[in-house]
């Protein structure tokens, strides 16, 4: 079983790695649905890292139809991420009829050029999850992350599993949006997935001692990953 974990910091990179995750997919803004980090923090990761890191290209949160501008936005960073050295990147494209825009994501698969690419879970917004595969796996991506087209992925595991049956090995699934200690046993042997992804974090408490009453929504602890969490789901049972 490979653990990804989804890491909106630095810090909680080297957390992910500390406690036994095999891969880290570094982004900032998890509670947005996760944004592409600045160059600054993928290259300290890449940096400090020694366990593959993916870095989440997404230029804004909301839908993955996206404009021009952001369009060139993200093959910039593309770019970036690959001048960093990094092991792959993280992308998903739809068009307005909720199909795997194929035409720009191979726009964006050729600029990752040796990099490793993951297709995102823009797949659980296609109107068609079975025949989104198939396009995901025509475009040369090596896996999909899914929560199975529902809002966390023990829900969607029935879907889940029907995926990693049609994919039969052509790509991997790999079942994410509430995995946890609890649950990671049940998913894999409801699924049959053998890489998970989490984000196995805990808001920390602030250490400003100074709180202003008008801005106290700005000056919460910020979420990161924590160790023990990320080796309790490793651990299993299985």
């Amino acid at each position: 079983m490979i653990l990804e974990i989804a890491a909106n910091s630095v810090a909680s990179a080297l957390a992910a790695q500390e406690g036994g995750a095999g891969r880290v997919e570094l982004c900032t803004a998890l509670e947005l649905g996760g944004l592409t980090p600045s160059y600054a923090q993928i290259a300290m990761a890449r940096e400090k890292l020694t366990i593959p890191l993916y870095v989440l290209i997404r230029p804004r949160a909301g839908d993955f139809l996206y404009s021009d501008l952001e369009f060139e936005t993200m093959l910039r960073d593309i770019e970036a991420c690959a001048k960093a050295g990094c092991d792959g990147v993280v992308l998903g494209v739809l068009d307005a009829d909720g199909h795997v825009d194929r035409s720009r994501c191979r726009s964006l698969i050729a600029a990752a050029g040796n990099m490793g690419v993951t297709f995102h879970r823009a797949f659980d917004l296609t109107r068609d999850p079975l025949s989104a595969l198939e396009d995901v796996i025509a475009l040369g991506c090596e896996r999909v992350l899914t929560s199975g087209a529902q809002a966390s992925a023990i829900e969607g595991a029935e879907l889940i599993r029907q995926l990693v049956e049609l994919a039969a090995g052509r790509i991997v699934v790999m079942p994410g949006a509430g995995v946890h200690a609890g649950n990671i046993s049940e998913l894999m042997a409801i699924t049959g997935a053998s890489e998970f992804h989490a984000s196995a974090k805990r808001k920390h408490t602030s250490g400003m001692r100074w709180q202003s009453a008008l801005l106290t929504d700005m000056q919460g602890g910020e979420l990161q990953s924590e160790v023990e969490q990320i080796r309790s789901i490793i651990a299993g049972p299985f």
